[in-house]
């Protein structure tokens, strides 16, 4: 049995979705809305009732939210089971930059950007806060916590390169999420989270002058 996407998967998965319309980004900035969209990546599909159980939310609640995302272009209908009308993700990729140019835009980004940060940051503490609480004798689930950081001088083409090499990271596991075959023994639902930006207390590095011409 192969754990890896076949080539056909690969070619039907939809491009990412890249954004800096502000009435986009805001339809995603809300708590309830990120926690729908992250279940609908972890399982592939689900429908409102589904989402609801998993989220204790109440149907009605889930269905709105479902919609906002619906209509900002993050998720889509998938295929009917029925009389049930399940959602799936319209991209796996989502990427946010915000247009210098439009403060609404700025804004916008940065507000998505507060709720996402905070958001994984308080799931890593609660995760840290519950493996201190059970058995942590286990040596094999140590190495699956890990906390990294990282400092390094690039050129913002050598940056840009690392970005899109950081998207591409986890595609060799592509298609376990909605087919639980492709899952090898001992597979468990991992979470990544990942930030890159440029430190504004040091100057970039200045050109090399140019070299004096002989007379």
């Amino acid at each position: 049995m192969s754990t890896e996407p076949d080539a056909a998967e690969v070619t039907a998965r939809p491009a990412g979705i890249r954004t800096s319309d502000p009435s986009r980004v805001r339809a995603l900035a809300h708590p309830v809305r990120m926690d729908l969209l992250s279940y609908l990546d972890d399982v592939g599909e689900a429908t409102a009732t589904e989402c609801a159980a998993h989220l204790r939310q109440t149907v009605a609640n889930c269905s709105f939210h479902l919609r906002t995302l619906a209509k900002a272009g993050f998720i889509e209908p998938a295929e009917p089971r029925g009389r049930e009308r399940p959602w799936r993700p319209a991209a796996r990729d989502r990427t946010f930059a915000a247009d210098p140019l439009d403060p609404s835009s700025r804004r916008a980004v940065l507000e998505l950007g507060e709720i996402s940060v905070r958001r994984e940051a308080d799931r890593f503490i609660d995760h840290l806060r519950r493996a201190d609480a059970t058995d942590t004798s286990n040596p094999e689930l140590v190495p699956l916590t890990q906390l990294l950081s990282s400092a390094f001088w690039a050129t913002p083409e050598e940056t840009a390169a690392l970005v899109a090499e950081l998207m591409t990271i986890t595609d060799r596991f592509e298609g376990r999420s909605t087919d639980p075959a492709r899952r090898p023994a001992g597979a468990r639902l991992m979470r990544m989270f990942s930030a890159i930006n440029p430190d504004p207390d040091h100057e970039p590095t200045p050109a090399a002058p140019a070299p004096q011409q002989e007379d």
